[in-house]
């Protein structure tokens, strides 16, 4: 694989083809850009964007939100799915708020250090926001990378260090290229090199392409299969954080007994939810944490 080829295709594409998403806008603070990389973790885009407008609208910096309570980022959190994420947000701006004086580190392991925040996220962060020459590996870079560099038609079910190793390979020298890199093939995941009917008629590096070279062979091993929603627990879990979501102080035990009939499923849903720092059990029922 010609790297510099890869990096001038998917550039040049990426110059007049990506999205204009706001948390990719110069000057975007590097606090709006850690919101933005943890609301899109298994979150599409167009779900994310009114959210995060909302939160950085609310709460522009992490002082901001560290001083509201942890149910307050709950609530603002929404449907977007995964609530722990908006505890972990929390914690992370108070942890921003008083380890750094309020200012979003532009060190990837200072950035890992802040709870929550993973390999990927701190990656991004220092990439995105502060321009730092970071290997940032999500699904849809992986699959850029397995077909066009390893021809294979999708990466591996978890990211490996044969993937690592590669994203660090491709990743080109000069700083002020990398991150622009890294997000151009992010984007070429995302809309053109899906993992469902990807648009290969339209990609800038189908001349460049090991998959299709080799004739595009189809996935190897058992087919993936998408996760149930429909009774679990997780569903469950949804329907009574958004009742309190909904409230105005606690809810009454009873009241939550309309949004599941079996009384099993919800006692261990509330509780899980108590567990996991989503809700509180007090005298009046239930609320979001304080």
């Amino acid at each position: 694989m010609d790297a510099a080829a890869l990096h001038r295709a998917v550039l040049d594409w990426y110059g007049t083809s990506a999205r204009d998403l706001p948390w990719r806008r110069p000057g975007t603070d590097p606090w709006a850009v850690l919101v933005s990389e943890v609301m899109l973790q298994q979150t599409p885009v167009a779900r994310v964007e009114p959210v995060w407008r909302e939160w950085v609208a609310r709460w522009p910096t992490p002082a901001s939100l560290a001083a509201a309570a942890p149910g307050d980022a709950v609530r603002a959190w929404g449907r977007l799915g995964y609530p722990r994420r908006a505890l972990r947000l929390h914690a992370a701006a108070v942890a921003v708020a008083q380890r750094h004086g309020g200012v979003v580190p532009d060190d990837v392991e200072q950035l890992r250090a802040l709870p929550g925040v993973g390999a990927y996220t701190a990656a991004a962060v220092a990439a995105f926001a502060f321009g730092r020459r970071c290997a940032v590996v999500d699904t849809n870079v992986r699959r850029v990378h397995a077909r066009a560099v390893t021809g294979a038609a999708s990466p591996a079910p978890a990211l490996t260090a044969a993937e690592t190793a590669l994203a660090v390979a491709l990743l080109p020298e000069d700083a002020a290229t990398a991150a622009p890199w890294s997000v151009a093939a992010m984007e070429l995941g995302a809309l053109v090199c899906t993992a469902r009917a990807p648009r290969c008629g339209s990609c800038p590096v189908l001349d460049l392409c090991a998959w299709q070279r080799a004739g595009a062979p189809p996935e190897q091993g058992p087919a993936r299969r998408g996760q149930a929603w429909a009774g679990t627990d997780r569903q469950v879990r949804g329907r009574l954080l958004a009742v309190l979501r909904e409230a105005d102080g606690a809810v009454p035990a009873a009241a939550l007994e309309a949004v599941e009939d079996d009384d099993a499923q919800r006692s261990r849903c509330l509780a899980s939810l108590v567990e996991d720092g989503l809700a509180e059990e007090v005298p009046e029922g239930y609320r979001l944490p304080a």
